[in-house]
């Protein structure tokens, strides 16, 4: 018996999703949801570029596309994270307007002092713009090790700004913050173990400095979402009501009990459920209460961070969403508390809360291109039967042929139990290499067949949604998952993630997306969805030699202070672009990427000492005519010239 078979990749037929392609593929806003998460910062041109709103004005955008060709030739090749200082300038008066109405609708008698965690995003710039945005707000700084208070204490902050300080301190830290006491800032050493207060009140008093002192309370409400144990009776941080009671003693013992501004909570980031807020909120204000009532006058209500970011857009209680509003989150602080303070007859305090995510996250984009699609290089092969195989790769090929519309349950099921078998004789000795690429080459045939026939169906069957997975093809991008997502290895977090071009073009593959580090874990399977998650993205023909770019988007929280230096793959080129009155897009700023020199100094090695190493080794190949002496001086030019280069790949 002697016949072949062959199936051909062109035209490549779309591979389906989860998620249907829509057959009009009029606008991209649905099929990556842009409508849902974007909040009005992100749009499709008519063109298909991804436009950037940061003024959230529909007639002044960005398009990301026409930065990254700008910038390409200035020498400046992706990965690169695009900054628009203009959207934190919007998140941060979005907060802060909002709890403004609330307290005007709630006729709050006090005012809102919101703090930006450093920890959320240390880069100069982000702090920079941050500041300047909220300073009619009288919008502070949190601090939490004592790089991040030099930093908060050098800023020129307005005088009604406050400057918290979490985390645990040494006698260093206390100085710095009663020194920026003395500079006329107001900082709040909070509390995060009794054991401290001892040791504030002793420096302060070496210093001649009356301290301001905050207590982190261990609340029983916890939030949602993945951070939910961060807050709780098990929480790292803050005091029980006993040690909250052993610190007013010790202060008022002392005398000093003026010096107890600040009651602070923190029940985790990135809460999901509004509910739990309300929870949290609701001891929070009694712990607030009952305290002033005891003769503690506290001034301030911490609140702590943990206020979301919608990144599916699908405005539930899902970890990578959130069920709530800004606005509905203000108003439900303010409200509660004032509601409290009205029943215990209390002062209202001045709330303060520590979002960073939310202020954000929304400000810059990932981008870079894809290198090279990695597809199942079985598919499209052509098997030829000679007779003289196994008869499990006879059966596949009988399988092959028989698979119609109406058997391809059947077919998959037969093609599963026939590679297994395959297999299993193969590791016994039973079936040659050749008959076992054979046996591939069929089954994953097989699979192509079967997946087109998918396509006449309304509905995927449950069974083939794997199948749709394994089809996938695997887009190979120029970055580090590690340094630059590093959030998407560590706790599966899901971001947007689509082409910033080619959006009107309908996509006719679905991919995983692999980084260029030699790490298994250097991929993305995992993508959003408004009702489940996706684990492949609808993207477009790959072109070789053609650019094609992929966005990571609401990637501003976190990522770029949390990323690592696997592989020593360096931080990305940055760019802060932005745009004026008359609509036209300015690149404000171009920050370079790490050289490769700059990653092996983390890591204590020298240039010059290496460089001297490559020499010697040149000179002792030389000596012994292994190379030549002009060759020689190239060999070690080209090092030198390779270590001032970008760490990722460039053309």
């Amino acid at each position: 018996m002697s016949s072949s078979a062959a199936v051909s990749r062109k035209p490549k037929t779309p591979k389906p999703s989860r998620v249907r392609v829509p057959e009009k593929f009029a606008d991209a806003e649905k099929l990556y949801g842009i409508e849902n998460w974007g909040k009005g910062f992100f749009s499709v041109s008519d063109d298909g570029n991804l436009l950037v709103h940061p003024t959230r004005e529909s007639h002044r955008f960005v398009d990301l596309k026409g930065v990254i060709d700008d910038v390409a030739l200035r020498g400046i090749s992706t990965p690169v994270v695009v900054r628009f200082p203009q959207i934190l300038d919007a998140t941060v008066k979005e907060l802060n307007e909002a709890f403004l109405r609330a307290i005007k609708e709630y006729e709050y008698d006090g005012a809102f002092r919101g703090v930006f965690p450093i920890k959320v995003n240390q880069k100069k710039v982000v702090v920079r713009e941050i500041i300047q945005a909220g300073r009619k707000y009288g919008y502070g700084l949190e601090a939490g090790s004592k790089p991040e208070l030099l930093a908060a204490l050098s800023q020129d902050l307005g005088p009604d700004c406050l400057i918290t300080t979490n985390g645990y301190k040494d006698e260093a830290f206390i100085k710095l913050a009663l020194n920026g006491l003395r500079m006329g800032k107001t900082v709040v050493l909070i509390l995060e173990k009794v054991s401290e207060l001892e040791r504030i009140l002793d420096v302060a008093k070496r210093r001649g400095v009356t301290p301001l002192i905050g207590m982190r309370s261990k609340l029983y409400a916890r939030g949602s979402g993945k951070w939910a144990k961060s807050g709780g009776e098990a929480a790292k941080f803050g005091l029980t009501t006993t040690e909250m009671l052993d610190a007013v003693e010790i202060l008022r013992h002392r005398k000093m009990l003026d010096s107890l501004v600040m009651i602070h909570f923190h029940i985790g980031s990135q809460i999901t459920d509004i509910r739990k807020v309300k929870q949290a909120i609701k001891e929070a204000g009694r712990v607030y209460a009952k305290l002033y009532r005891s003769g503690v006058e506290v001034k301030f209500l911490n609140l702590g961070g943990g206020l979301g970011v919608d990144y599916d857009g699908s405005k539930t209680a899902f970890d990578s969403s959130m069920n709530y509003t800004v606005q509905e989150y203000a108003n439900d602080i303010v409200y509660t508390i004032k509601s409290i303070c009205d029943e215990e007859k209390v002062p209202v305090p001045t709330l303060v809360t520590e979002s960073g995510r939310a202020i954000t996250a929304y400000h810059s984009v990932l981008v870079t291109n894809v290198l090279d699609v990695a597809d199942r290089i079985e598919q499209g092969r052509t098997v030829k039967l000679d007779g003289d195989e196994n008869h499990v790769v006879r059966e596949l090929y009988d399988v092959w042929q028989g698979v119609t519309a109406k058997t391809m349950r059947e077919s998959y099921h037969d093609a599963l139990q026939y590679k297994e078998e395959l297999f299993t004789l193969f590791n016994l000795g039973y079936v040659s290499l050749e008959d076992r690429s054979k046996g591939e080459i069929l089954y994953w045939n097989i699979c192509e067949r079967i997946r087109r026939h998918l396509h006449t169906l309304k509905d995927v069957p449950e069974e083939f949604e794997q199948l749709e997975v394994m089809l996938a093809d695997k887009y190979v991008m120029n970055f580090s998952v590690f340094q630059s997502l590093p959030d998407v290895w560590a706790i599966d977090q899901l971001f947007p993630i689509l082409p910033i071009h080619r959006l009107r073009e309908r996509p006719g593959e679905v991919a995983t997306l692999a980084d260029i580090t030699c790490d298994s874990d250097g991929k993305i399977e995992k993508f959003i969805d408004l009702r489940d998650i996706k684990e492949a993205l609808p993207l477009h023909l790959f072109h070789k030699g053609t650019p094609y770019y992929i966005g990571f988007c609401l990637v501003g929280a976190y990522q770029d202070v949390l990323g690592d230096l696997h592989n020593l793959f360096g931080e990305a080129h940055e760019v802060l672009a932005s745009v004026d009155e008359e609509g036209r897009t300015r690149i404000q700023d171009v920050l370079p990427g790490e050289s490769c020199e700059r990653v092996l100094s983390y890591m204590n090695y020298d240039r010059d000492e290496m460089l001297d190493g490559i020499w010697r080794q040149l000179r002792r190949a030389t000596e012994r005519k292994k190379v030549k002496e002009p060759e020689a001086k190239a060999i070690a030019k080209d090092f030198e010239q390779v270590l001032s280069q970008y760490t990722y790949l460039e053309d």
